[in-house]
Parts: C-alpha cells; sequence; structure tokens
C-alpha cells in the first residue's frame, strides 16, 4: 500500500497524450506514482474535494483513481459519452460530478449512485470547450466552439446565453471565488470578462483583454480573486491583475510550447503550467521565475490537477 500522507501533502497530478498520469510531491518534485490512462490521451483532470479520488477525463469516458492506494488502474469508469470529454469538476461535497464534452453536452453525475450513470444532460449545438461550477454550487458555465457562453441554472434548468466575439470559438471558461467576475479566452487571443451585479444573478460586459498573439487555451482565477492567469499557444502564461486587468507578469521559457493548463497555489504566489514539451513547471507570481520543473513524460501534457491540503 501507498503511505497514506500522500493526500496530506502537496499534492501535482498531471496527464497528456502518453497514456500515463503521474502524482507528484509538488513541494519536492518527486514522483510518487504512475498511473495507466489506456486508450486515450488525458484531456482534464481533477481531484475531489475529500482528496480521496482522481478523476481523469479522456475519450469517451471519466474514469476515477484512489489516491490511497498502490493501485495503478482506475476503480471506477463513467461511460456512455460519443466523444471527447473536455472538462470535469466536483460539488463543493462531493455529491455530483459535472462534465462537458464534444458531444455537445454538459451531464451532471450522482456520485452516491451506484449505477454510474448521469442524472441530467444540457444539450448545446456546438461542441463544449470548457466548464466551471459558480461558488453557490448552482449554475453551471459552459463555452462552445460556436463562441457561445451558456449558463445553465441547475435549480430551475433555465439558460442564458452570452457571445462574446462572433466567429470565435470560446476554448475555456472561468469564475473567480468571489463570484465577481466571469472570464472566457477564446482561439482569437482574446479574454473576456463580465461582472456580476448587485444581487449577483445579471452577468454584465466590464473588460476585454487582447491577451495573446495566438490561439488562447485556457484561464484561471487565483483563490483570492486578485489575479487572473491566461495561457496559449504562444508558449506563454500571461498573469493579469484583476484590480484593473493590467498584465503583472509574463511566464515564457526557451523550451516551453502550448501552455495547456494551469492552477494556482492555495496562496496565490505560485502557479503551475502543463506544456506541450512534456513537462509541468512552478512559478514564482511575483519575480517570473521558474521553482521546479516535474519532468517524465513522453509526450505533450495537456491537464493537471493540484491539491493543497492546507486549503
Amino acid at each position: 500500500m501507498v503511505d497514506n500522507a500522500l493526500t496530506e501533502k502537496v499534492l501535482l497530478a498531471t496527464g497528456g497524450y502518453d497514456h500515463t498520469i503521474k502524482l507528484w510531491h509538488a513541494n519536492t518534485g518527486v514522483c510518487n506514482r504512475s498511473l495507466t490512462h489506456l486508450d486515450s490521451q488525458v484531456n482534464a483532470l481533477e481531484i475531489t474535494p475529500d482528496r480521496q479520488l482522481l478523476a481523469a477525463a479522456g475519450f469517451q469516458h471519466i474514469r476515477m483513481y484512489d489516491l490511497n492506494s498502490s493501485n495503478p488502474n482506475p476503480i471506477l469508469n463513467y461511460e456512455g459519452i460519443s466523444k471527447n470529454i473536455t472538462g470535469v469538476g466536483f460539488h463543493e461535497d462531493g455529491k455530483w460530478m459535472f462534465t462537458c464534452g464534444e458531444d455537445c453536452s454538459a451531464r451532471v453525475w450522482d456520485l452516491r449512485s451506484r449505477n454510474l450513470l448521469c442524472q441530467r444532460i444540457f444539450q448545446t449545438t456546438a461542441p463544449i470547450t470548457s466548464i466551471c461550477l459558480h461558488p453557490n454550487q448552482c449554475e453551471l458555465i459552459l463555452g462552445d466552439q460556436s463562441g457561445l457562453l451558456h449558463i445553465w441554472d441547475l435549480k430551475t434548468d433555465h439558460n442564458e446565453q452570452l457571445i462574446p466575439e462572433v466567429d470565435a470559438s470560446i476554448q475555456c471558461v472561468a469564475i473567480d471565488s468571489s463570484a465577481n467576475y466571469v472570464a472566457s479566452v477564446n482561439n482569437k487571443g482574446n479574454c473576456y470578462l463580465w461582472r456580476y451585479n448587485g444581487n449577483g444573478t445579471k452577468l454584465s460586459p466590464e473588460h476585454k483583454i487582447n491577451a495573446h498573439r495566438k490561439y488562447a487555451l485556457h484561464c484561471k482565477f487565483s483563490p483570492d480573486s486578485t489575479l487572473l492567469v491566461t495561457s496559449s499557444a504562444d508558449h506563454t502564461a500571461l498573469i493579469w491583475k484583476t484590480s484593473d486587468f493590467s498584465l503583472k507578469q509574463e511566464l515564457k521559457n526557451e523550451k516551453q510550447r502550448w501552455v495547456w493548463d494551469t492552477a494556482f497555489s492555495n496562496d496565490s504566489e505560485h502557479l503551475l503550467t502543463a506544456s506541450s514539451d512534456f513537462v509541468a513547471r512552478l512559478w514564482n507570481v511575483e519575480s517570473g521565475n521558474i521553482e521546479r520543473e516535474y519532468e517524465g513524460h513522453q509526450k505533450a501534457l495537456t491537464a493537471l490537477a493540484f491539491c493543497d491540503p492546507y486549503s
């Protein structure tokens, strides 16, 4: 058996195109375990709120791995989806999981059910590229390849749509922990921000950032809501201040390629990135310096998940 202290340490999971998921002690850079993810690349990773399981989204399935076991194989498989699953996440109490994918659907899965079937489906007319959960745990925000931003109210089943930019595919959506802002990035390198109004029910356009000169891939707010990171095919991750949307830091390295995924540390002082050059990196946000590199994958890294036991 693996030492159960694994989930008490700062844990980083990385995955991509080499059919392997690696688990690292993030603060030492030591790879603790490798998990097998056969038949598919890894599109997205997420750790359950209780830090017991790791979800890996791939082609036609979501696989769940036990973080407290030495078993390298998944213990649960959620299937029945026809195309790539592009996003995965969890309710804050771990009651249910949400996913989205290229089959133009978002799904809600009851994790307390034994049948491993999804309970609710939200259908769009274009492949869904990204999904995130509002801090109120009642709304899912989705972006699709047609350029639509959807807000799905799980209580009423009502949905609203926004179009930040015509003829531009939304590649990622994010909401900050204070539920002040929603961000999206698109394939033209632009980032759009909306602000929730006083009662937190309506979004109003707030700002547009011409963030990258190439395809944008990812965006995420820091835990303290003061920063926003955008990453891109231009080999950079850019960190913006949410106070005035000015550029705080450019994170780049001559070896780094497309930056597919990012995660902030709980104190918002460090950023993790996953890149096509097979490497994950830990950056100091203030200095822009690389503090650690996580090397061991044989192909492009497209996903990471980060867990701070002190969060």
